[in-house]
């Protein structure tokens, strides 16, 4: 599959962008973060992990978008489709892009907007950016949720790499009796199945979270341990991996042995809850209806768990708006791709969380991931 977008998806973002900044009166939106930098240049690079330098795009109500980046990132981002480029030599401890950022953004005009609500988070010092303000005529507002939007709805061409992240996933869950069985470790499991993902197609791994226990597991977001295996165990393993730029986010849990009648029938409940959320994700729908669709199944109607909600969107980060929550009225529209993800308490200190990932079409809903049976897979 051809790596990154046409030069046309980005402008069509762009031309998307650009729109709502003169309904909402804005000249310009300043950008910070990884994925949403990216979202506008296709700039992909790990070196994201270093967190000593600051990164800027502006977009401005008319025009392309310009980068101000440190020197080192010139060379990369003249390989996409941007053509201003400014740069300064960072780490600089004195203005680290400041003075530079501040007379790019006085050129496009007064009103200028960052993402700022929920789930949104600001990739400078707090301090550089009291400075930048210092030096606008007026200080950096909201930019009415402009990029939530956007990015909420994906392409084809961004659905389809999120699919093909998916089936790379499915096919390292389908290994995993390779690496699993009574009296391995729960620690090497999780570094055998990274390396099937990777085996499989996968760029990188940043996330791979899940548990062993007997009967049910108490979390599912701590390390892995040396604990061996045990027939009675339920395996899970949740992997978030990268297939250009783009990520699933799907669990499968695995039975060591027989599973016991209550894990059986658990495990049961929340494939119905899920495939019932399936059935009733479709535009119209709110995220918060999904949650009560899954909830019903699953407690009752009781309101859910401790664990806060029964999925979530899903793209360029692990996690995207909405949640599926029940005070989240987010409205489904075609192009958004979620996760379902509902849980079960067996006992005390003992649950199963099952998850898969869907897109909403317009007549419904399509599997991304391949849907787990209701009969868990024994290692």
């Amino acid at each position: 599959m051809p790596q990154g977008f046409e030069t046309t998806e980005f402008k069509a973002r762009l031309t998307g962008a650009q729109s709502r900044m003169n309904a909402a009166d804005l000249d310009a939106i300043l950008l910070t973060t990884e994925p949403d930098i990216r979202y506008f240049t296709g700039y992909l690079t790990r070196f994201w992990e270093s967190p000593c330098r600051p990164w800027f795009l502006v977009l401005p109500r008319s025009g392309d978008p310009i980068a101000v980046i440190p020197s080192i990132g010139a060379a990369l981002m003249a390989r996409t489709w941007i053509t201003d480029i400014r740069t300064w030599r960072a780490p600089d401890l004195e203005d680290d892009g400041i003075s530079l950022l501040a007379e790019t953004l006085r050129d496009l005009g007064p009103r200028i907007g960052t993402p700022s609500g929920l789930q949104s988070h600001l990739r400078m010092p707090l301090g550089d950016f009291a400075r930048l303000n210092a030096a606008l005529p007026q200080p950096i507002g909201a930019d009415a949720d402009i990029l939530r939007s956007l990015r909420l709805v994906k392409s084809e061409a961004e659905i389809e790499k999120i699919k093909t992240a998916c089936q790379i996933a499915t096919r390292a869950f389908d290994r995993v009796p390779e690496i699993a069985r009574i009296g391995q470790p729960l620690a090497p499991v999780f570094r055998d199945f990274q390396r099937l993902c990777l085996d499989e197609g996968a760029d990188w791994v940043p996330y791979l979270a899940g548990a062993a226990a007997p009967g049910g597991y108490g979390d599912v977001i701590s390390p892995a341990d040396d604990r061996p295996l045990e027939a009675g165990d339920v395996l899970m393993l949740d992997t978030g991996l990268v297939h250009d730029g783009y990520f699933c986010d799907f669990d499968r849990n695995f039975s060591v042995g027989s599973p016991s009648p209550d894990v059986a029938a658990g495990h049961s409940r929340l494939i119905e809850a899920t495939y019932a959320a399936f059935e009733a994700a479709r535009p119209g729908a709110t995220a918060a209806e999904l949650f009560h669709v899954m909830d019903k199944i699953v407690t009752g109607g009781a309101g859910g768990s401790e664990a806060g909600r029964y999925g979530h969107g899903l793209g360029m980060n692990l996690t995207e708006w909405p949640s599926l929550i029940p005070t989240d009225h987010t409205p489904l529209v075609e192009g958004m791709v979620l996760t379902l993800e509902p849980g079960i308490e067996l006992a005390q200190g003992r649950a199963l969380v099952h998850e898969e990932n869907i897109v909403i079409r317009e007549n419904g809903a399509e599997w991304l991931s391949q849907p787990y049976g209701a009969e868990m897979i024994r290692v």
